[in-house]
């Protein structure tokens, strides 16, 4: 992991950006699964994207809030294998919402719900943060330099 001269490669943000989203995804559906799925008869996309399942006046909603923090968490653990550097985990995690806000748009309308916008954008904190933590973390460590012991 040596960063020289950085180099523009759209097709690798690109390829970073959707990598990201699925995985985000996928953790979000695995904890809906675990977290909500164990509550409601039948699991659907309402609770992914419609603002009205975020809600913390029923068990459900908070099962639905642990699920986008907890992917979040996640989020930032893939931040920090796929993007590898800490000025950009903002940067990324800010166009995982972005477009997640955008899905959420077109699926059940613009979020009017505070607690969505409170959710996502402590989602979006927390992912940002924490990942760019992670990755100064790595970025930080020492680099390990082998001796070679001379017999004389």
């Amino acid at each position: 992991m040596f960063y020289g001269s950085v180099v523009w490669d759209p097709w690798l943000i690109v390829a970073q950006i959707i990598c990201i989203q699925c995985l985000y995804y996928l953790t979000l559906g695995f904890f809906m699964a675990i977290l909500v799925g164990t509550r409601v008869s039948m699991m659907s996309l309402v609770y992914f994207f419609d603002y009205a399942t975020i809600s913390i006046s029923t068990v459900t909603g908070w099962c639905v809030i642990a699920s986008f923090i907890l992917s979040s968490v996640a989020g930032a653990g893939f931040l920090l294998y796929l993007i590898e550097r800490a000025k950009k985990c903002l940067d990324f995690a800010a166009t995982l919402y972005i477009i997640h806000l955008f899905i959420c748009i077109i699926y059940g309308g613009w979020p009017t719900s505070i607690t969505w916008w409170i959710v996502n954008g402590t989602g979006l904190a927390l992912m940002a943060l924490l990942g760019e933590y992670l990755c100064i973390k790595r970025e930080l460590r020492e680099i390990p330099i082998s001796r070679l012991r001379s017999s004389v």
